[in-house]
């Protein structure tokens, strides 16, 4: 009987914090970012494309530097 009384006192407690706590508001907050979601899509695209640039360019320049080394370390010898 004790742990009935118990459980139910727990329930109406936790019951009350429910009903007290403010309701989450969704749907307003989806509509604006289901509107911003093609254009945020868009820009992380580009920098994806751009960060592909930039690192095959750095390859290239160190591709570059190897190949200019090379021959100079070779003619010191």
């Amino acid at each position: 009987m004790n742990k009935l009384l118990a459980a139910l006192i727990a329930t109406l407690f936790a019951a009350g914090a429910f009903a007290q706590a403010p309701a989450k508001k969704e749907e307003k907050a989806a509509a604006p970012a289901a509107a911003a979601s093609p254009a945020k899509a868009e820009k992380k695209e580009e920098k994806k494309a751009d960060k592909a640039e930039k690192k095959e360019e750095k390859k290239a320049d160190k591709k570059e530097e190897k190949k200019a080394d090379k021959p100079a370390a070779s003619a010191s010898k």
